[in-house]
């Protein structure tokens, strides 16, 4: 269906091509938002990306980590090839302040500035909200690491490269039950949270299927101490405490656990997969397991790469959390930066309808994997990183690679 309608809107726009992005004008123009300038004679067109990532609020460390693989990408290539001219690319980036009612405004703003493709965003909520108004522009939009289903399922114009929150919560569950060898699991999710009770869903549903037990609790939003559901889960004598909560939830969870002496596995999922997670685990007696997209390591020369385009840039350090450890979410951030890449000189043009229809034929090796989408726009995964946090040197250690069987 998402291919018919494409090539439908390609087709209606064929003969009114509008080579959205050739009068763009680089960064650090100070054009008011919405306009353009024509490029200084000689110089090359700009076709602009979008870059719908939370900033601030709960996910604003996990968006600002997913940007540098995005920003690192465009310092490796700078420029695309479209329809036989060379362009530069321009990332245009906007602040979605994590929540769905900021999701609106902020996808509002991108479409202003005509960018021919959105990527983004960290966080399900705010990708869901703003793809209704992508949608109603005919923006396409390319998700990152947001993995409810609902994002690209409810929405004709969003693709996506990670795995789905169905296959993460299963693949965590097989993981709790088979490999833990764990009968009783207690969750812990936000209230409001689309992503976090999604994958206590599908999680909770497959970990009874093979024959255990879930104990479940929510927590009201700006919520600061834990000790209480640690001791929840303590007597209800849970095995495991599965938690998909963003990133500053996360260390409150590993503090209140250590504090608590909870002696079962703290499982996390994607949004766990930071270095200051980990780091908050240092030298504390918790032992934590997470899923996730991409093991540092797993491309080396992507990892020396940025690495020292971290060491040489003192924001970029800053916006990872203050070292050089690689995020999984940055390496997607880098490989949907050139599946954009792919869909532009695929469509042959800048007009977002065109990219539109060539979003479906897209095929791109990055580091995290081989990228291909099915009839509904998502990516054809079908394995998770299972990785284990060192709490003596605070860094995360590979574990294994689990399917869902």
């Amino acid at each position: 269906m998402k291919k018919i309608i494409a090539l439908a809107l390609a087709l209606i726009m064929v003969f009114a091509l509008c080579a959205c992005g050739e009068s763009a004008v680089p960064a650090a123009s100070s054009a008011p938002q919405g306009e353009t300038a024509a490029p200084a004679e000689g110089a090359n067109p700009v076709v602009k990306i979008g870059v719908f990532e939370p900033q601030t609020g709960d996910n604003g460390a996990g968006g600002k980590q997913e940007i540098l693989g995005m920003q690192y990408a465009n310092y490796v290539q700078p420029t695309v090839e479209i329809g036989g001219q060379t362009y530069d690319v321009q990332l245009e980036i906007v602040d979605n302040r994590t929540t769905a009612e900021n999701g609106p405004s902020a996808a509002a703003e991108l479409v202003n500035r005509d960018v021919s493709v959105v990527l983004g965003s960290y966080g399900s909520g705010v990708s869901m909200a703003g793809g209704q108004v992508f949608s109603e522009a005919g923006v396409p939009a390319i998700g990152v690491t947001c993995t409810n289903p609902q994002v690209t399922s409810d929405c004709d114009v969003y693709y996506r490269i990670c795995f789905l929150d169905p296959f993460q919560g299963t693949v965590l569950a097989n993981y709790a039950y088979k490999v833990l060898g764990v009968e009783k699991a207690y969750t812990l999710a936000m209230l409001g949270s689309d992503y976090d009770q999604g994958l206590i869903y599908y999680f909770s549903e497959a970990f009874k299927a093979l024959g255990g037990e879930v104990v479940s609790e929510d927590f009201p939003e700006a919520t600061a101490n834990f000790v209480s559901y640690i001791n929840n889960a303590k007597s209800a004598g849970a095995g495991v405490i599965f938690a998909p909560v963003s990133t500053n939830y996360a260390q409150l969870i590993i503090e209140a656990a250590s504090a608590q002496g909870f002696e079962g596995e703290l499982l996390g999922s994607d949004t766990w997969d930071n270095n200051m997670v980990v780091e908050s685990a240092k030298g504390k007696d918790v032992s934590i397991k997470i899923t996730t997209f991409y093991q540092e390591g797993g491309n080396p020369e992507f990892d020396a790469g940025i690495k020292a385009w971290m060491n040489e840039n003192a924001d970029a350090m800053t916006n990872n959390g203050g070292n050089d450890m690689v995020s999984a979410v940055t390496a997607m951030g880098y490989d949907a930066y050139f599946v954009a890449l792919e869909a532009l000189k695929a469509a042959g043009s800048t007009d977002p309808a065109a990219v539109l229809a060539a979003l479906p034929g897209v095929s791109y090796e990055g580091v995290s994997g081989l990228i291909e989408f099915d009839e509904i726009g998502d990516a054809k995964r079908d394995q998770a990183y299972i990785k284990t946090a060192n709490t003596e040197e605070g860094v995360w250690e590979f574990v294994t690679v689990q399917g869902v069987d």
